[in-house]
């Protein structure tokens, strides 16, 4: 039974404190959120954050989003949020074992994706093609934290710490994020696609593990399961080494040529790809759809952007799972039947 003398809450900041080391960025150190709002007596706010975020609809959204490859005939196939699991689950490994907070990197590692596209690296080229602007996943996903996810608070968005946004819209692209934490996920994500990408082409019959030039295996091994060990134990000792979160040179020169591998065999032009064109003309046209008809785009999106109709569509499209938005363009493109 719990001694209701006990403060809880000091003994998860003792605990941050005795375990873990200087890099780490601590609960108490947040800079905070944007919006002030009451102390939870029972967890720290990187937990409050992880909590929102996988409570949210853009999350539970996630399993129904491609991964790679689109409509596959299978049940053990990755889906968006399979992919954000394994990043989860590597991003934790390798804070645990540099002792960097671990709410704050899973936190990052389940938020990065939220404003991943259907069907999606075709989604989001196709989204980038219609936007002046250009689409970027990344910046997708902190709107959906910072504005889009309806929560019915007084403000808008999941409200959620400084460091979490930061590791979540630089977790690509040019910038690093500014948290050891979230330079952990930015490198765990590209394991773990890498590694489930070419999983997937295999259980798919596109290529076979012994396609992959020897000098690959040689060094990272044939299964999984030795890939992510020679890879996450080189990022720990690495990491050590040089004081920064990098892997070594070897190392990175290696998964970078297993990376070019998946683009030339399965990424560009293989027979799980064929199906890109669709994707393409069918958000094309909801896209023109919904520019002509924006009141039918939910009401919660659009306050968003009273003076940028553009943004409330691609905010809307964006956020459609690969189902909704087949059955959206079927509904408002193809003919139904009906008696005379």
């Amino acid at each position: 039974m719990v001694n209701k003398d006990v403060d809880l809450k000091a003994f998860l900041i003792e605990s941050e404190d005795l375990f873990l080391s200087k890099w780490a960025i601590r609960s108490t150190e947040s800079a905070g959120r944007l919006y002030p709002e009451p102390v939870c007596p029972l967890r720290l706010d990187f937990q409050r954050d992880r909590d929102r975020i996988i409570h949210s609809k853009a999350f539970r959204r996630l399993k129904h989003k491609t991964q790679v490859f689109i409509a596959p005939e299978g049940d053990h196939y990755r889906t968006r949020l399979t992919h954000t699991l394994e990043v989860a689950q590597i991003s934790r490994t390798i804070a645990r074992l540099l002792r960097l907070n671990e709410d704050l990197t899973e936190a990052i590692a389940l938020g990065h994706d939220l404003g991943h596209t259907p069907f999606g690296h075709a989604g989001e080229v196709a989204l980038n093609q219609l936007v002046p602007d250009g689409f970027h996943h990344n910046l997708q996903s902190l709107r959906v934290v910072d504005y889009l996810e309806d929560t019915g608070r007084d403000y808008p968005g999941l409200n959620l710490t400084v460091e979490v946004r930061d590791g979540i819209v630089n977790h690509t692209g040019p910038k690093l994020p500014m948290s050891a934490e979230g330079r952990v996920v930015r490198l765990a994500d590209r394991i773990a696609y890498v590694n489930h990408d070419l999983d997937d082409a295999v259980r798919g019959g596109i290529i076979q593990i012994t396609d992959l030039p020897d000098f690959i295996t040689r060094i990272l091994g044939t299964t999984a399961s030795k890939r992510l060990t020679v890879v996450i134990r080189d990022i720990v000792e690495n990491s050590y080494q040089t004081k920064d979160i990098v892997s070594s040179p070897e190392i990175q020169t290696v998964f970078n040529q297993l990376r070019d591998f998946l683009f030339e065999r399965v990424y560009i032009g293989s027979v799980a790809k064929v199906e890109e064109i669709k994707v393409f003309k069918m958000l094309g046209c909801l896209y023109e759809y919904f520019g002509e008809h924006r009141n039918e785009i939910p009401e919660h999106i659009r306050r968003f952007s009273p003076d940028n109709p553009q943004r409330a569509i691609i905010d809307y499209i964006a956020g459609m799972t690969d189902q909704f938005a087949t059955e959206t363009f079927v509904g408002k493109f193809v003919p139904h039947r009906w008696e005379l």
